[in-house]
């Protein structure tokens, strides 16, 4: 299942971008954070698909989203200018990947794979 992230929460679950300035994952499992917001419809479109993929890899991979009308200081933080965007965060210190756009599910799947190198 999809956890949606409070600016507190994001702080505490992926990075706390207010204390450091060195990219550093709190997480123990790689994650996709997607930005969104209500009003998008390609946002709407790219949810259920999202949601299949956490279900598919439960235990495997975290899916947060992030509100970026009401989360207005991770989205700067980011610097997400347009939505929806994706970030795919793989442990072991590695940059977080953004994708912007609405992408089919099989393009998502591959960057689950390369990325996130969740088989």
């Amino acid at each position: 299942m999809t956890e949606n992230l409070t600016t507190a929460e994001f702080k505490e679950k992926v990075f706390d971008f207010t204390k450091n300035d060195e990219w550093k994952y709190d997480g123990a499992l790689p994650a996709i954070v997607d930005f969104w917001a209500e009003w998008c419809g390609p946002c709407k479109m790219l949810s259920p698909i999202l949601e299949e993929i956490s279900r598919e890899n439960e235990g495997k991979i975290k899916v947060y989203k992030v509100n970026s009308d009401e989360e207005v200081d991770v989205a700067m933080a980011f610097g997400i200018q347009s939505i929806p965007s994706l970030l795919f965060i793989p442990v072991g210190g590695e940059k977080p990947q953004k994708m912007v756009g609405a992408y089919p599910k099989r393009t998502l799947e591959k960057a689950v794979k390369e990325v996130l190198k969740v088989e």
